[in-house]
């Protein structure tokens, strides 16, 4: 069973911008809790203690026991969490009560093992998605699942239908979506010759040696003509 971390929530606090500024200056962060039994309830928590809890083994999906202010303590899972695009900040989170007698649908990492053949024949990995939604029990949360890409070859992908079957985990998402590829180096493009000068010199020489340029014929042959009458 998945360890389980117990965070604290403050209730009542304002709601708008302004004040959800001013909590995360003191520290804390502001959120939201619901679920289907659970009215929205809007709270906040320390930044510090989300931090930790959203940095175990399991990571965001972690399973939170969130003790809330005047309430009983309601077990959770992190679901929306809004980071400052900037700052190693939480600017918002929102908490999804669960049971742990029902399936979830949760996000996880998938750690690519060794090194393909094509890769070591030359060509490159191309990891095409890093993590896989499954459905499961909350406390069968897999915190990583490990895909051994060692035989792919050059041109070869592997799908989701390639990945490992898990006890308890089901994959809900197109079993042909592709994880991962190896391909072939791009081909360096050839550079196209530049215009070598002689080019010109051989038309001049085809010139001089044939028939000349119709401005040049139209002129001797006039002269030819004028020379003829001068007789």
């Amino acid at each position: 069973m998945s360890s389980q971390i117990t965070l604290r929530a403050e209730t009542g606090r304002p709601t708008g911008s302004r004040e959800s500024r001013r909590l995360r200056r003191t520290g804390r962060v502001p959120g939201i809790v619901y679920g289907k039994a659970t009215d929205p309830i809007n709270v906040a928590v320390d930044a510090h203690d989300l931090h930790l809890a959203l940095h175990t083994e399991a990571g965001a999906n972690a399973l939170i026991n969130l003790e809330i202010e005047g309430q009983d303590v309601v077990l959770t899972m992190a679901r929306v969490i809004e980071r400052h695009p900037f700052r190693n900040e939480y600017r918002h989170i929102d908490f999804v009560t669960v049971s742990l007698d029902e399936t979830v649908h949760a996000e996880v990492v998938i750690h690519f093992v060794g090194t393909p053949i094509g890769v070591i024949e030359g060509g490159v990995l191309s990891p095409s998605k890093t993590h896989v939604v499954v459905e499961t029990l909350a406390t069968s949360i897999p915190s990583g699942i490990e895909l051994d890409i060692s035989g792919v070859t050059m041109g070869d992908a592997l799908r989701i239908a390639d990945l490992p079957e898990l006890e308890g985990v089901t994959y809900i998402e197109d079993p042909e979506t592709v994880l991962m590829s190896v391909t072939a180096p791009a081909a360096e493009i050839e550079e196209e010759p530049e215009e070598v000068e002689g080019e010109e010199i051989e038309g001049a020489e085809e010139l001089a040696e044939g028939e000349e340029p119709d401005g040049q014929a139209e002129e001797s042959a006039a002269d030819q003509a004028g020379g003829e009458s001068g007789e």
